[in-house]
């Protein structure tokens, strides 16, 4: 296993890279290097996310610049964070991107209340280790949800449920930063 050189997290489709969460992890994770970035959308002060194309091409490029600024080998960086930022960085991984693990922080399986519109077909090409770190009150997946489509993938999962989290995990930073804390160690 190449050893973790860092860490890339990416912010909700709502959110930016100071969101709270992000921020807690930064702080809790150090001295291990914590990269923070927005979105292009963001950046540029837009609201709605660009498509996933768009969103993915982004990371596989950011993630050359992220490790140069860190000074590491982007190979030994953990990638994801927040719901939709998460979800795109397991997918940049899928289409090839390395890295030495994934970090997804309220992973969006569906849209809430369209538990039809599974957003999984990436998932059978994870082959490393994943965390994911979810409320059990969570309406973008249920825990039976995520548990069944978590099975799609062939590397080592780890999840850790926030009992009565909801999909913004509001007050449980402390939660989410002890996990991938501990998680991380385990690598």
């Amino acid at each position: 296993m190449t050893s973790v050189t860092g860490v890339f997290l990416t912010p909700g489709a709502g959110s930016g890279r100071d969101q709270s969460t992000l921020v807690a992890l930064e702080g809790g994770l150090a001295p291990l290097p914590v990269a923070r970035v927005d979105f292009p959308y963001r950046r540029e002060g837009r609201k709605a996310p660009d498509r996933a194309p768009k969103l993915v091409a982004f990371l596989k490029d950011e993630a050359t610049v992220v490790a140069e600024q860190l000074g590491v080998e982007a190979s030994g960086l953990v990638f994801g964070g927040r719901s939709m930022g998460g979800r795109m960085c397991s997918m940049a991984v899928a289409e090839g991107m390395p890295a030495a693990g994934l970090v997804l922080i309220s992973y969006p399986l569906h849209p809430p209340g369209k538990p039809e519109k599974l957003r999984t077909e990436h998932l059978p090409q994870l082959d490393l280790p994943c965390l994911f770190v979810s409320g059990t009150r969570d309406p973008f997946a249920t825990p039976d949800e995520l548990t069944e489509a978590l099975a799609l993938i062939p590397g080592p999962v780890t999840t850790v449920w926030l009992d009565g989290g909801r999909h913004d995990l509001k007050g449980r930073d402390d939660e989410v930063v002890a996990a991938v804390g501990e998680w991380l160690a385990g690598l």
